[in-house]
């Protein structure tokens, strides 16, 4: 398995990470529990050492299931978690907004150390940036832990540029989470940048656009009423339909490569930047194997040239989450 550090934090991850959000929660019906402990160990087999939950997930349910899953392997593993929303410890209850009150914080890791089995984890993110709690708290909050043993690596996620500014000056961020693919290229205008002149790593979710640019989703899939793409503008049919073009331009590229549509997207993530790690997910092994096939793919600099060329051609529709949420994030 090739290996990636983030940023100058020397925290060295599986060069494709395992987003394990989907295993619980969010895209309908989770899948089954023995049969999702069974996944995420046949990844630790293939090689995969970096592993992303957070209480949000359920709430609960996903860092139980992690950490079920990585406790016989916890020392081959990264784990990160996340803290940040407001959710009663005790009840799993969603009370709504953000909280990243540092007593709030301490709390949360408590909790996260108990359901992941662990004594410590290893990348700790702030889920959303607390607008009433100054980011110097929430950093000193989390310096706090790494000088505890506690934790080992700060992180931020969809956190805009300021806000990663101003937590790196108390303690430096390992990584930064946000969107970063294809069909959402956000991260590169102020994002990517600053990552690159403060030495952090950055991790990409959805790096397969939420399943569409694996060529399996069109204007006529239906969703079930419990998978959260059925409130997001870019999954209508309208904009579906509208955005087949840049799957048609993967799916080209794929069939000159010898590829999958989703091995030619992942190759173009990790050809961005040395200290990019897309953390997709799956609940099927065969999509794990073909995921982590991406790794051979070579993409040189005509290719790239050439997807770079096609892609500023078409013009995508759709927000790539509803109003109400994108007002959480930096971006």
């Amino acid at each position: 398995m090739q290996t990636r550090t983030l940023g100058n934090s020397g925290l060295e991850v599986s060069a494709i990470g395992f987003g394990c959000m989907g295993m619980t929660s969010a895209y309908g019906q989770p899948g089954d529990r023995l049969d999702m402990i069974a996944l995420t160990r046949a990844a630790v087999e293939r090689g995969v050492t970096f592993f992303d939950t957070a209480e949000a997930y359920g709430p609960f349910a996903n860092e139980e299931l992690v950490g079920e899953a990585l406790a016989p392997v916890r020392d081959r593993v990264v784990i990160a978690t996340k803290f940040g929303f407001d959710i009663d410890l005790q009840t799993g209850e969603r009370r709504g907004g953000v909280n990243s009150r540092p007593e709030h914080i301490k709390a949360v890791a408590e909790a996260s150390l108990k359901r992941l089995r662990t004594d410590r984890i290893d990348l700790f993110y702030q889920h959303r940036v607390d607008p009433s709690v100054p980011m110097e708290d929430v950093a000193g909050a989390v310096r706090d832990l790494i000088a505890e043993g506690k934790v080992r690596h700060f992180g931020l996620s969809e956190a805009g540029a300021g806000s990663i500014r101003r937590a790196h000056a108390v303690q430096p961020v390992a990584a930064v989470q946000s969107e970063y693919s294809l069909w959402w290229r956000g991260a590169e205008g102020e994002i990517l940048p600053t990552l690159e002149e403060l030495g952090i790593g950055f991790v990409s979710f959805s790096p397969l656009g939420a399943g569409f640019l694996t060529g399996k989703i069109d204007e006529n899939t239906k969703f079930e009423s419990t998978d959260f793409r059925t409130a997001v503008p870019r999954f209508s049919p309208e904009a579906l339909k509208a955005n087949m073009a840049l799957v048609d331009l993967v799916r080209g590229v794929a069939a000159r490569k010898g590829a999958t549509p989703a091995q030619i997207a992942l190759a173009w993530l990790l050809a961005q930047r040395p200290w990019i790690v897309p953390i997709p997910g799956t609940t099927k092994l065969h999509r794990l194997d073909e995921n982590l096939g991406a790794l051979a793919v070579d993409l040189t600099a005509g290719d790239l040239r050439e997807i770079e060329e096609a892609a500023s051609k078409i013009t995508l529709q759709g927000a790539r989450l509803p109003e109400s949420v994108l007002k959480m994030t930096g971006l």
